[in-house]
């Protein structure tokens, strides 16, 4: 495993974990973490594929978060860093990251072979994080970093409150929960202030696998449904017994799931 650096539009350094050899995965991972969130679903690709996982600019080791943080900017972030990639481009995204996939699809449709998106939480028919993401800035500013992730968890992700109130018991979870505290709030606020409505994308015809756990929040999947309707050239793949953290519970699953889309676009 290597690691790349690139500048940004706006000269700040761009780093990518790069590993493997083949046609190209570039991968941009979740919020609440940075690349390594896929390592395991990585593994299962690394055999056949270049695989390269953005660190998204807010979630890194020290990062400066300027206020209001733009989906425009990973999406700048995301083309640049495709620049160093040989054709054709398989672009992966998952939940937020999936957001900045697809504005980053928008902004040079030309660079990717295809899109593969995991619950990517646009804000189709509605905020997705709303009055529940003010008071997450508020408990966030007053410096009560747990209590803003649980808000996150619980009333932007819409996770059962026993599951949080069991994640947020774990002492670990905790500490890592409230470590990238401020840069998933600055998320959130980003996806909202993309403003409600997707038309945009209707003349994107970039072929898209939408991917949904069977398990997942409902507007998750409401909000994947919206894509599928409005993207000319778009798939559901469900997979079962899983939710939004399918890279953790079943990485292998959806490994196979990118391999075929892979197959699809990439010509391998």
């Amino acid at each position: 495993m290597t690691e790349l650096l690139v500048a940004s539009d706006d000269v700040r350094p761009i780093t990518a974990l790069d590993g493997g050899s083949g046609p190209s995965l570039l991968v941009v991972h979740p919020g609440g973490g940075d690349a390594t969130a896929w390592d395991s679903v990585t593994h299962h690709l690394t055999d056949d594929f270049r695989v390269v996982r953005i660190n998204r600019r807010i979630y890194a080791p020290g990062a400066d978060i300027e206020l209001p943080h733009s989906m425009a900017v990973e999406a700048a972030d995301i083309v640049r860093v495709t620049e160093l990639l040989d054709a054709p481009v398989l672009l992966v995204g998952h939940s937020s990251g999936a957001v900045a996939a697809l504005e980053a699809a928008l902004l040079n449709p030309s660079a990717f072979a295809g899109l593969f998106l995991y619950e990517p939480p646009m804000p189709t028919r509605e905020l997705l994080a709303g009055a529940a993401g003010v008071r997450a800035r508020a408990a966030l500013d007053t410096g009560d970093r747990v209590e803003a992730m649980r808000i996150h968890m619980r009333d932007i992700v819409r996770m059962p409150t026993s599951m949080v109130d069991a994640m947020f018991a774990d002492q670990e979870v905790r500490a890592a929960c409230s470590a990238y505290a401020t840069a998933q709030i600055a998320d959130d606020e980003a996806i909202d202030a993309l403003g409600i409505g997707i038309h945009r994308f209707a003349e994107l015809k970039t072929p898209t696998t939408l991917i949904e756990g069977d398990l997942s929040p409902g507007h998750l999947r409401e909000r994947l449904s919206d894509l599928a309707a409005t993207l000319p050239n778009a798939r559901i793949v469900t997979l079962t017994g899983q939710g939004h953290i399918a890279h953790l519970t079943a990485p292998d699953t959806l490994a196979n799931a990118i391999r075929d889309m892979a197959e699809q676009v990439l010509r391998v």
